[in-house]
């Protein structure tokens, strides 16, 4: 998720644990608790873009670096707060609440985590949820206000923490219940079309639940469609994009292409470009796809110069966007 809704969410979980005995400073400890995974983007300053990439959402994500750092944190915690004299259970609960609720809800993004690191380099990635939702963020960020406005001894406290937590725990549960909808849709159509695909995904597109991006992977490349949840036609309109490997045949011993094919998780296409020849990872989708089918992909690496990769998840996600576009966009998640 994005870093609003992990301070929202960390400030209220943090009051519920310690408002009672520290005030308002238990939502500052939340909150950099909340955050505390994310540090990985310090690695940005000095790795490429391949390595980076790889190490965003990595052991910092993991399991073994919760463990860690709630032990730290902690010891750090207590010592500041030897008056109080809360238990050394409650510190350790509390900050792991806070940092296994970070990794949880990262898991549901596209991107993928590596809970298992280092162990383990395979990442997980439930597709459930765009990475910044709004009608999920919403409610804790609603609640986080209205709690650094009260009072510290206000009796309202615990309720309005409970209704930020509660309020976005329910919309990922409806989340959930249309990822499972849409992927009985779409493996419907798949079928019913005669595509013989050896898996698929499907993943939100921008800042909803209702509009979803499908990709159904073939021996030599891809079909890729739409399908809203409000959809009243049966089908899916799928365009077939070839993967294209013979084009990446002279990257093929190097490690960050390496690196770039793993991270993709396989799902990938090349394509010539004025850039010259472009690795597109799929997980991201595509720049307006759901109005231009034929549109190009969000993350697009240039092979040809690996230095102008900078922000490659980012720089292609709202690319052409403009007022017509959003409205093309709700026409689209309304349905058809």
């Amino acid at each position: 998720m994005d870093s609003l809704t992990h301070i929202a969410i960390g400030a209220c979980i943090g009051d519920l644990f310690l408002g009672k005995k520290i005030g308002k400073k238990a939502m500052l400890y939340g909150a950099i608790a909340a955050c505390l995974p994310d540090i990985d983007f310090i690695a940005s300053f000095w790795m490429n873009t391949a390595n980076d990439l790889m190490a965003h959402r990595g052991f910092t994500h993991s399991f073994l670096f919760s463990f860690l750092a709630v032990i730290l944190l902690t010891f750090f915690f207590r010592r500041r707060h030897t008056i109080e004299k809360i238990s050394l259970n409650t510190w350790l609960i509390f900050l792991w609440t806070e940092i296994f609720v970070h990794i949880f809800l990262d898991s549901f993004n596209a991107y993928g985590i590596g809970w298992f690191e280092p162990f383990s380099h395979y990442r997980l990635s439930f597709n459930v949820i765009f990475v910044a939702d709004p009608f999920f963020s919403v409610w804790p960020g609603i609640a986080a206000v209205c709690l650094l406005i009260l009072h510290r001894s206000s009796s309202n406290r615990k309720r309005i923490a409970i209704f930020g937590l509660m309020l976005c725990s329910l919309y990922l549960m409806y989340c959930l219940s249309n990822k499972f909808r849409i992927d009985n849709k779409s493996s419907y159509t798949l079928i019913h079309q005669g595509v013989h695909y050896n898996r698929y995904f499907t993943t939100p597109t921008p800042f909803n639940n209702w509009l979803w991006y499908v990709v159904a992977e073939t021996d030599s490349g891809y079909h890729i469609g739409y399908r809203s949840v409000f959809d009243k036609n049966e089908d899916i309109e799928f365009r077939y994009f070839p993967r294209n490997d013979s084009l990446l045949k002279p990257w093929a011993a190097q490690k960050d292409f390496q690196k770039l094919k793993r991270f993709s998780r396989g799902y990938y296409i090349a394509e010539r470009s004025e850039h010259g020849i472009v690795f597109n990872d799929l997980r991201f989708g595509q720049i307006m796809g759901w109005q231009y089918p034929n549109a190009g992909f969000v993350f697009h690496y240039y092979l040809n110069d690996p230095a102008s990769n900078r922000l490659v998840v980012q720089r292609g996600r709202f690319a052409n966007w403009n007022w017509n576009a959003v409205k093309a966009f709700i026409h689209r998640i309304r349905g058809i």
